[in-house]
């Protein structure tokens, strides 16, 4: 196995690492914001709940320039970068997520586009806490699909394959 994806594999990890600390921060944000009725903490649920989905892409676009050498471009290459990670390239490849996950994950991306051109005390309380009450479902579901993908890398270590 090259050593580009085992690096691949270790960056992949320690982005899931980060994740799960910044879900932990969504979480904790929400109760207190439920607490205190403090719409500043529903402003640090909003942008973790941004950085979320921006570090998932992250290895979503690890994935696509190290393994399929190919990201998309355009002006939905957000939407077409999630669809690509559901679909399984043949000889080179497994799917990283399911369309399962990819729907659920779309309304994140859906979200931190909001987050990005509206001011935040324009956000909607009602998507942030429909967010927040599917992220740990979500945000597990993802983790052991991404999981598996690592171990999928990893298992092509002895062979002279690309991948």
């Amino acid at each position: 196995m090259k050593k580009k994806y085992l690096a691949l594999a270790g960056r992949i990890r320690g982005e899931l690492s980060e994740l799960e600390k910044v879900v932990e921060r969504v979480l904790e944000g929400w109760k207190r914001a439920k607490q205190t009725g403090d719409d500043f903490y529903l402003d640090s649920v909003a942008l973790n709940l941004h950085s979320i989905y921006t570090g998932l892409e992250r290895v979503f676009e690890l994935i696509a320039n190290t393994i399929d050498q190919s990201r998309p471009e355009g002006q939905n290459w957000h939407q077409e970068l999630l669809r690509q990670m559901t679909v399984e390239i043949p000889l080179v490849r497994p799917q990283v997520i399911s369309v399962e996950t990819r729907n659920n994950l779309d309304d994140y991306r859906g979200f931190r586009h909001v987050v990005r051109n509206v001011y935040t005390f324009n956000l909607n309380s009602g998507k942030i806490k429909h967010l927040v009450n599917n992220l740990p479902k979500v945000f597990s579901q993802v983790k052991n699909e991404i999981n598996v993908f690592i171990q999928f890398i990893e298992a092509r270590k002895g062979e002279n394959k690309e991948i």
